[in-house]
């Protein structure tokens, strides 16, 4: 049994609804007549690769799923997936090499459109000493596993119930951006951990960040990290996995943090 291949009108459709969208909202989002965008829905009319293009980019398609609908309404794709060791995104992967290189001595990681480990700077590899489950630094590394699992990292964040809650919000909104399938299994995955102990499940009280973010607290051998991060993606992309890499930048978020990293850097300084 074959499934009846999708229209170009059902993606308009289903990414219209997905952003909250009724037929009006959206045909003046896009600049066209709302009778037109009624008409490309129902397949009355074709637009032109240009107009569907538009169309996309007014609806924050991913670049991964434009080529579907390109292919619905008869036209190539347009978006190459290449990997990050193609020698044509060799300038892309020495930007992303330079900006964890540069933020050191504070950790910094990129990851892929599923949160697996592309590269890390040295700041990172400190952060993971008593790991209790080797296999979770195995390439490939999901980063989000490796943060909640409860033989990862989980044991040594000290806010785990505030981090856990950040870090599924982050991939819920994720997946309603996207639809991935993969990321919907990793977060029943997540979601199933065990739920933090009683003493990691408040915020600790003498912590003040007035608002503006959720640290993560880390126990460390030489103390408590308090760290907020930052993403880098890049801003105009045209190939599908440039689009879909992310560069997370953590940060001290306090004097005592700053010095326990850099007291890292020192010792895992060659040389």
């Amino acid at each position: 049994m074959t499934t009846a291949a999708r229209s170009l009108g059902d993606y308009l459709r289903e990414w219209r609804q997905r952003r909250h969208l009724s037929q009006l909202d959206f045909a003046l989002e896009a600049d066209i007549s709302q009778r037109h965008l009624s008409f490309i829905e129902s397949g009355r009319a074709t637009p032109s690769r240009e107009m569907l293009l538009h169309l996309a980019e007014r609806l924050a398609v991913p670049l991964r799923e434009r080529n579907p609908m390109l292919l619905a309404a008869g036209f190539a794709p347009v978006f190459a997936e290449r990997s990050l060791d193609d020698p044509a995104l060799a300038p892309a992967r020495q930007a992303v090499d330079m900006v964890l290189k540069g933020h050191e001595p504070f950790p910094a990681l990129a990851v892929d459109r599923h949160w697996t480990l592309i590269a890390a700077n040295a700041a990172v590899a400190p952060l993971l000493t008593g790991v209790a489950d080797a296999a979770l630094l195995e390439p490939p590394v999901n980063v989000l596993r490796l943060s909640l699992h409860p033989q990862g990292m989980a044991p040594k964040i000290i806010n785990l119930a505030e981090w856990r809650t950040h870090l599924l919000e982050r991939l819920h909104q994720q997946i309603s951006s996207t639809r991935d399938r993969v990321l919907a299994g990793l977060l029943t995955e997540l979601s199933a951990y065990p739920e933090p102990s009683a003493r990691r499940n408040k915020p600790s009280p003498e912590r003040d960040y007035g608002g503006i973010v959720v640290p993560l607290e880390l126990e460390t051998e030489k103390g408590i990290l308090s760290l907020f991060s930052t993403i880098t993606v890049f801003g105009t992309p045209v190939d599908i996995t440039l689009s879909e890499l992310a560069v997370e930048s953590f940060f001290p978020a306090n004097a005592e943090t700053a010095s326990i990293l850099k007291e890292f850097a020192a010792v895992t300084k060659p040389g």
